[in-house]
């Protein structure tokens, strides 16, 4: 073998390899979503979204919710007995309000439990889905945000505040237009959080429950608590499954040249404390 020979296998190697590294992941997770299955009897569905690099450029793109997520969830949901318990695994910063109220709906007329687990966070219309579940199973500090809607980047509240403190012969057309459509979107929204709730608590705390969550009070990226979802009345509980963490480390963000976090892998366990008798 000559030096172009093993230049050549290095070159095959090297570009089948990350083909590779990528199956024996994905591997990993259908394993660790089989674990989760069988030890909790259900059916685990995940959605996860990371921040994804594209190979050429390395351009960031932010993935989120969309109807692709919806269709294949609801694919998922329909080929599971009715009586088989749902495990949804979200992280994710929201996305379509219609991907997102198509999962809810579907995960709120599911006759099994639905028990949504939240790792990190679930943002905007990763909380409407949480929202349709029986129990919320959270980290200590992972966080769910309010489902007030968004035009572009704008939220519809604010738009509504700018047409009510400004004349109308100071405002744009387009202005105007934005702002008639924010307020067709606040009130769906608001119905809709109140249609999912139905039956999950009485009819006056599921209105409260929507308008604080819907209404704009807070900025979009407001992180409600574990306990502050508890005290709004949600069902939310923090002894989420460490399996769930685990399958969480499967789903890594693209590699950076230099790491901003780092720790020595493997769970860290209390020991003795170093003598202090000289010795």
């Amino acid at each position: 073998m000559n030096f172009i020979d093993l230049f050549w296998i290095v070159l095959i190697i090297s570009a089948f390899q990350p083909v590779i590294a990528q199956r024996l992941l994905e591997a990993a997770r259908q394993r660790k979503i089989a674990q989760i299955e069988q030890k909790r009897g259900s059916r685990v569905i995940t959605l996860v979204h990371r921040q994804e690099t594209m190979h050429l450029l390395g351009f960031p793109i932010v993935r989120y919710i969309d109807v692709h997520d919806s269709e294949a969830v609801l694919r998922a949901i329909h080929m599971t007995d009715p009586k088989v318990p749902l495990d949804i695994i979200l992280h994710t910063p929201g996305g379509l309000v219609l991907a997102a109220l198509q999962i809810a709906r579907a995960l709120r007329d599911h006759p099994g439990k639905v028990t949504v687990h939240v790792p990190h966070y679930a943002m905007s219309g990763g909380t409407m889905i949480a929202l349709a579940a029986d129990e919320i199973l959270m980290c200590n500090h992972a966080v769910l945000g309010p489902v007030d809607p968004q035009l572009g980047d704008m939220p519809a509240a604010s738009l509504q505040k700018v047409v009510e403190k400004k004349s109308i012969d100071k405002i744009d057309d387009r202005t105007l237009v934005l702002a008639d459509v924010g307020q067709k979107a606040l009130l769906q929204v608001r119905s809709a959080v109140e249609n999912l709730l139905e039956g999950r608590m009485a009819e006056n705390e599921a209105q409260t429950l929507a308008e604080t969550l819907a209404s704009g009070q807070w900025t979009h990226d407001y992180p409600i608590t574990a306990d502050e979802a508890k005290t709004l009345g949600l069902p939310v509980s923090t002894e989420i499954p460490t399996e769930v963490l685990q399958l969480m480390t499967l789903y890594p963000q693209p590699t950076r040249t230099l790491p901003s976090v780092e720790y020595l892998p493997g769970w860290k366990r209390a020991s003795r404390s170093p003598s202090t008798d000289g010795s």
